[in-house]
């Protein structure tokens, strides 16, 4: 594939980005920016794919009008006759490939949405992470730019590999590490009493003599312990032991 200097220097510039440690959200803004101007189309937009909830969320939009892109939230992306077919290609495509020109044209989607920012010619380019949609890049032309091609194409693809590894990245990086349970959660006071007692070697007598109680009683307690930790001995209570 042959590179001008200008698109050479364009995607050094990209990938120096998206080696970045930078966020979810600052990412695909900054690669909208950079495409509009490798790829010379005139408005961008990303979504999140949620599959839960079936919708796109997340919305980083470029050139757009505010307004329209509520529209696209709360109706046009459930009657989108393009995207869905856009999204299962898993990479660079042309919105003419999909759909005709002339029928996307036709369609409420352009008439309603589209065509009040402008947006004529498009091109998507959906990344995945196994089943996991990370995010989309979805760039458009005016009309009177004219459709992209096959270069245009081959210069998104060659982003894709950094774009969704920096995702990655960054999506690692805002989850937070769940913390380990607190020791012995759900325990009463005196069942806590015990188990320490038990981590610390005393037998049942020791343990009875240390908090006052009879045998029995702490055999009862004991068993509570057991049921609620979901163990069988005593042995096993280490590992729920505070700092462990």
């Amino acid at each position: 594939m042959y590179l001008k200097a200008s698109e050479q220097l364009a995607l050094r510039g990209i990938f120096a980005l998206l080696a970045e440690n930078a966020g979810e959200r600052e990412i695909r803004e900054r690669v909208g920016w950079a495409l509009l101007d490798l790829l010379r189309a005139d408005q961008f937009a990303s979504f999140v794919w949620d599959a839960e909830s079936g919708t796109f969320g997340k919305c980083v939009a470029l050139n757009m009008a505010p307004s329209n892109l509520d529209r696209y939230a709360q109706w046009h992306q459930h009657h989108d006759p393009i995207t869905f077919v856009l999204q299962s290609r898993r990479r660079a495509t042309r919105v003419t490939e999909v759909m005709p020109q002339r029928a996307l044209m036709r369609t409420a989607f352009f008439n309603d949405f589209l065509s009040r920012d402008g947006l004529h010619w498009g091109m998507n380019l959906h990344a995945f992470e196994g089943e996991r949609a990370l995010g989309d890049l979805r760039i458009w032309r005016r009309r009177g730019r004219g459709d992209f091609g096959a270069h245009e194409k081959g210069l998104l693809d060659l982003v894709e590999p950094a774009f969704v590894g920096a995702l990655q990245r960054a999506q690692q990086k805002a989850s937070p590490v769940a913390p380990r349970e607190a020791p012995w959660v759900g325990l009463s006071a005196r069942e806590q009493q015990v188990a320490q007692a038990v981590c610390e070697g005393l037998t049942d007598k020791e343990i009875a003599r240390r908090i006052g109680v009879g045998v029995p009683t702490v055999r009862t307690y004991l068993r509570r312990i057991f049921g609620k930790l979901g163990i069988e001995r005593r042995s096993a209570l280490a590992a729920w032991a505070p700092g462990r």
